[in-house]
């Protein structure tokens, strides 16, 4: 249950450029973490893009603090943080420093490592084959796949432990675009970016 990676590792200037041409081309990248001996891997299906500059859902909106300061580094580290008091989620950084801006990942597609990644996240076989589509279709849930949590906060994901790669190339038609999922403030920004029609997202 495993498909060939891409190698081309994405390079600094990536997520070094604007937040929403950053978010868009994150769908269809590859994200790979080390385990061990082994790689887990999933490609990128599904995003979110928060910019703290007006935008009041992000967490760096109004202030840095010790929670969100990784969010104003350059563009290239993992942002991590704890939410409802049960699931971790994971943001890529992006922009230049001092900017607060970053991606969510939202849903990933499984890759490589399936088997560690259900392990980690039902600690049981899959009860059935459908049940595939649920493991890694939510922040939270891919997350606890990959075995990713706040010590992870901070990551250059340029570096070896946690990375992407080029993964698949997306056409424009291919990605579609919505509000953004589970929020209450600044509820109409269209910052949703999906690969449609694929059955790991978090919202059909």
């Amino acid at each position: 249950m495993s498909k060939k990676l891409p190698n081309i590792k994405l390079k600094k200037s990536f997520y070094r450029k604007d937040l929403l041409p950053v978010a868009r081309n994150l769908v269809g990248k590859i994200l790979v973490k080390k385990h061990g001996k082994n790689f887990l891997a999933g490609m990128i299906v599904e995003v979110e893009a928060y910019n703290g500059d007006f935008d009041q859902a992000a967490h760096s909106y109004g202030r840095k603090t010790k929670r969100n300061e990784i969010m104003f580094e350059d563009g290239g580290y993992l942002y991590v943080y704890f939410t409802y008091g049960a699931h971790h989620c994971c943001n890529v950084v992006t922009g230049k420093k001092g900017q607060g801006t970053a991606v969510l990942i939202r849903a990933v597609e499984p890759v490589s490592g399936i088997e560690l990644m259900v392990k980690n996240r039902f600690d049981r076989k899959l009860k059935n084959e459908k049940e595939i589509f649920n493991l890694t279709s939510g922040p939270g849930k891919l997350c606890r796949a990959f075995a990713i949590d706040k010590s992870h906060s901070g990551t250059d994901i340029t570096g070896n432990e946690i990375f992407l790669t080029s993964g698949k190339r997306v056409q424009k038609d291919e990605i579609g675009t919505s509000k953004r999922i589970g929020i209450t403030k600044s509820v109409g920004l269209p910052w949703r970016f999906y690969l449609k029609n694929n059955p790991y997202l978090s919202r059909k």
